[in-house]
């Protein structure tokens, strides 16, 4: 959780950026239509408690103490996306997407950016489907 804390005070200080757009569930659907990856950052007991959207690639960021190894995280997104390339990250509300998705654009440089705003838990409150992973 000190870790987690310490990168959210990291990101609280970095000046605002206009590359990480926020999306409701319309955007997130516009986007999926359009083939831009869908890449699900929660911890595997998460997909499985809620489903996940279909056809979201599944890479876990924070682990339940809130580290994370963000080398090997971006290893595992460099097959999926680069840097100019455009993809949304998901997470439980947003709040741990928003970081990343910060973190992304600030630090290293990302340009197109998506952060689901409140989530898979609005996803599905709206009723719109997931499957379980591996589906």
């Amino acid at each position: 959780m000190k870790k987690l804390l310490f990168f959210l005070l990291l990101l609280v200080s970095l000046p605002a950026s206009a590359e990480v757009v926020n999306i409701d569930n319309a955007g997130l659907e516009k986007l999926i239509a359009q083939g831009v990856p869908v890449i699900d950052i929660r911890r595997p007991e998460e997909w499985q408690q809620t489903g996940i959207v279909k056809g979201s690639h599944l890479i876990t960021f924070f682990d339940k103490r809130g580290n994370y190894n963000a080398q090997a995280w971006l290893d595992k997104l460099a097959p999926i996306a680069g840097k100019n390339d455009p993809f949304v990250l998901i997470c439980r509300t947003g709040n741990r997407s928003g970081v990343v998705s910060r973190f992304l654009d600030q630090k290293l440089g990302y340009t197109k950016v998506y952060n689901v705003q409140k989530g898979i838990t609005d996803w599905i409150a709206k009723g719109k489907s997931v499957v379980k992973p591996g589906n």
